[in-house]
């Protein structure tokens, strides 16, 4: 069956020739980040380093840096989930398939906790400064835990039935925190740990918050698992380990999992919140300073033995990015169930998960019209953008299974150019202005402050995709360096932007009235203005970094002939979207030359870590 611990998943990968030591000191501070995202990059295995400069602590990374070492995990338990998605999709499953009752029902009974008195966890106590200090990026404001396992209960409902489990990331040191007194906790909006936060304080309550680190690799995926509200993370994380997850109860504390290897305890305080940040994230920039809840740390508790799991984060792909992938494995068959009509749905990874959203749906509501026109994709499209974490979506693209019922949501390129060729520019965008946006997305008018876009395509052809430009192209004085992302995504260089967050840009407007006279266009629906055309036309996820994570629909579009009709905007010629970096935008992660140089020597022929990157 499944691991019970790090430990035993360690030494099984280690066996099995997917994990390595690295028994050379190495800091915390940036170099075991650096080297960590390099493994990730080069399809490495998982890293154990066992002598960590400034704590005693051995570091875990790398553990989820492929799909196929994820599967490998948790491959005892991955039939048994199968089948009980497929009971959920179609409850006469077991009719069909009867011998799967064989499997299914042990996993029901690993949805559910189990109470114990005692457990490994609670063998001995250390302080915060004694943990591993990881720091990931230059500019990251502190250290933090970048794989924690943040508990929450109901204080009206005490348990681990509405329990909440989250990986909400957590600063151990910087800014104003008192050493070993306080931390940072950072939870984005709509996050369960948001809502029992909101029951604690009008019930003026002390909200209690344990942190977990480590524990059986099942709570770590649990942890980042978008569940229904009704289930608990910590139930998921018992049918994906094939076992009940034991916690110990704790008199007067919430319950702490035996096999953790980590456990913070503490209140979050009531009256106070501080500085947590900067930290380099996982859209490709710093994640500024804002005020935080502050945890007031009562324990720290680690098992003999214990191991300190990470990650780093930055521009994707990263190792979160086979979180998704794995994730999507589980759940993906499960969300027609959720959002009828909904046939598939795909954020994409490449343009920092929330900002761009890809979704295939049904149009039935007129069956016999000679024309199909985006109606029920409409409604349907509003459900997404209601429904939890999908919410969050900046841009949402959603097509129609009848048009093409082979079109593959995760060929990105296809699915694009299935949209351009059909969207009506004039009124197949649909706007939500002055809304939610994702904490982490700095492009909006504020912190989790935005707008979002619904684009349509259904029905026939409107136009072929331009893969060439016009012979007789030209470009106002600014403006440069045209390339073709993909076929009828035209990218621009254009003048840096200097207008203050809002303002409508002259220069974009006189480039739209400058191209209703180009002919040609046709064939090229989007156009991309941004800093460094060459850049975005580079490559596929170039093109989906560049344009999604650096502009907010509201504000950022632009369109050749554009027109507002009965307070409808759009544009008769192409759509234009400003993606250049603007003054309000956090900056971009860049890594510290000293630092990689460093770790350039280590992987040279004759060190350490040479062939591993």
């Amino acid at each position: 069956m499944g691991y019970r611990n790090l430990a035993s998943c360690v030494a099984d990968l280690e066996r099995n020739g997917a994990l390595i030591r690295i028994d050379q000191e190495i800091s915390a501070d940036l170099e075991i980040g650096s080297i960590q995202r390099r493994v990730y990059q080069a399809g490495g295995p998982a890293l154990l380093f066992t002598r960590v400069k400034g704590s005693n602590f051995p570091m875990l990374g790398n553990l989820f840096g492929t799909l196929e070492r994820t599967r490998f995990i948790f491959r005892d338990t991955l039939k048994a989930i199968e089948r009980l998605v497929q009971l959920k999709i179609d409850p006469r499953y077991l009719l069909k398939e009867p011998a799967a009752l064989a499997s299914v029902l042990p996993a029901a009974w690993h949805l559910l906790p189990k109470k114990v008195s005692n457990g490994p966890i609670l063998a001995n106590r250390t302080t915060i400064s004694a943990l591993p200090q990881l720091k990931s990026w230059p500019d990251d404001g502190g250290a933090f835990i970048t794989l924690p396992q943040v508990y929450s209960e109901s204080v009206n409902a005490p348990g681990v039935r509405h329990s909440n489990l989250g990986m909400y990331r957590v600063q151990l040191s910087g800014g104003q925190y008192r050493p070993d007194a306080e931390i940072g906790v950072h939870y984005q909006i709509h996050r369960g740990i948001g809502f029992h936060h909101a029951e604690a304080l009008e019930k003026r309550a002390p909200f209690r918050v344990n942190i977990f680190v480590g524990g059986a690799p099942s709570m770590t995926v649990a942890a980042v698992m978008p569940l229904p509200e009704g289930m608990p993370e910590l139930s998921f994380a018992g049918l994906l380990a094939g076992h009940r997850i034991e916690m110990v109860e704790r008199a007067g504390g919430l319950p702490v999992p035996a096999e953790a290897d980590f456990v913070i305890t503490g209140i979050i305080d009531p009256e106070k919140t501080l500085p947590e940040g900067p930290f380099g994230d996982h859209f490709g920039y710093y994640s500024l300073a804002h005020h935080f809840p502050v945890l007031k740390v009562e324990n720290v508790y680690h098992r003999n033995g214990a191991i300190w799991p990470f990650t780093t984060v930055g521009r994707p792909p990263q190792e979160d990015t086979s979180f998704g992938a794995f994730i999507h494995e589980l759940t993906g068959p499960l969300i027609p169930t959720v959002v009828p009509g909904v046939r598939a749905v795909h954020a994409v990874d490449a343009a920092g998960v929330h900002p761009l959203l890809l979704a295939v749906g049904s149009e039935r509501y007129v069956p016999y019209s000679e024309k199909r026109a985006p109606q029920e994709i409409l409604t349907i499209a509003n459900a997404i953008l209601g429904q939890g974490q999908l919410s969050l979506a900046k841009y949402l693209m959603i097509a129609t299974h009848e048009d093409a019922p082979q079109l593959d949501i995760h060929d990105i390129p296809a699915f694009l150019t299935h949209v351009l060729e059909r969207f009506d520019p004039r009124c197949d965008l649909h706007f939500q202005t002055a809304t939610t946006m994702d904490t982490l997305d700095y492009s909006g008018s504020g912190l989790n402050r935005g707008s979002k876009l619904v684009l349509a395509g259904v029905g026939e052809k409107r136009r072929g995709l331009g893969t060439e430009l016009p012979a007789d192209f030209r470009l106002p004085e600014g403006w440069s360096a045209p390339g073709i992302c993909l076929p009828g995504v035209l990218a621009l260089k254009g003048p840096p932007c200097r207008l203050a967050k809002g303002a409508s840009d002259p220069e974009l407007e006189q480039l739209c009235a400058f191209l209703e006279s180009v002919p040609g266009l046709e064939g090229f629906p989007l156009i991309v203005a941004c800093d460094d055309s060459r850049f975005a036309a580079e490559s596929l996820n170039n093109f989906l970094w560049v344009t999604f994570t650096r502009s907010d629909p509201a504000a950022d579009l632009y369109g050749v002939g554009a027109l507002t009709v009965n307070k409808h905007w759009g544009c008769r010629g192409p759509l234009v979207i400003d993606a250049r970096v603007k003054p309000h935008h956090a900056p971009p992660l860049v890594e510290d030359p000293e630092v990689e140089r460093r770790v350039d020597q280590l992987a040279a022929p004759g060190g350490p870590l040479h062939g591993l990157y």
